[in-house]
């Protein structure tokens, strides 16, 4: 039988646990910066290695959907020097960290980063060139939805990249598995994704994997629209 202790033990190791899931979806303005400077060290490499596959002209007008620590804001922000770079995050401790990441550049106005949904983005139509979403559709709401407002505000031949290291089928999903069900994350394989593209609308759907790695980057147009 459980003392009364070990029971007390069981309520708060049940609690941090669902803590800790809470700051990985959504970090928090303080205690959530130690997930977020821990993302940005993680997924270096996964994001150098998705954005190889696009191209980023200097120019370029740039929105990061879930932006985190700000560490994919601050490389896409390298390249188009001569653009703009938008990030967006749902969570106020992503928000804070992401602006003390850029800050420098947020200054000399090539950076903008705000609080908001991937549902309901705060851009006009026809806006930005490339869309960038690094470990962050696990959790939209709706997917498809989801992807067809981000639609809304690429421009005409414009290019949403989805990035991610984890995919069904993928060489570490069975280890990622669980901690996705707890995150109560989607969990979409190869042939998932390009339906979830061509579904939103998207045209000339590719899908690379860097199967040692159990890595995935699914890049889809929006189609031309004829004047």
């Amino acid at each position: 039988m459980k003392t009364e202790l070990t029971i007390l033990l069981d309520i708060v190791t049940v609690a941090a646990m669902f803590y800790l899931i809470r700051q990985v979806r959504k970090p928090s303005k303080w205690t959530g910066r130690f997930f977020l400077w821990l993302m940005n060290m993680s997924h270096s490499g996964l994001t150098d290695w998705g954005l190889q596959h696009i191209q980023i002209k200097p120019d370029f007008t740039i929105l990061d959907v879930g932006c985190g620590g700000g560490r994919t804001i601050q490389k896409l922000a390298a390249v188009a020097t001569q653009g703009k770079v938008y990030g967006i995050d749902y969570a106020d401790g992503s928000v804070a960290a992401s602006r003390a990441k850029n800050q420098p550049a947020i200054q000399a106005g090539r950076v903008e980063i705000q609080q908001a949904s991937v549902s309901q983005l705060p851009f006009s139509e026809n806006k930005f060139d490339v869309v960038t979403a690094i470990e962050t559709q696990y959790y939209w709401p709706n997917p498809i939805q989801d992807m067809q407002e981000i639609l809304r505000v690429l421009k005409p031949s414009g290019t949403l990249v989805i990035i991610a290291e984890s995919y069904k089928k993928g060489a570490t999903n069975a280890l990622q598995r669980p901690v996705m069900k707890l995150l109560k994350a989607s969990n979409f394989g190869v042939e998932e994704h390009r339906e979830v593209f061509l579904n939103a609308g998207y045209t000339d759907v590719q899908i690379w994997e860097q199967r040692s790695r159990g890595w995935i980057c699914v890049s889809g147009k929006k189609p031309t629209i004829a004047y």
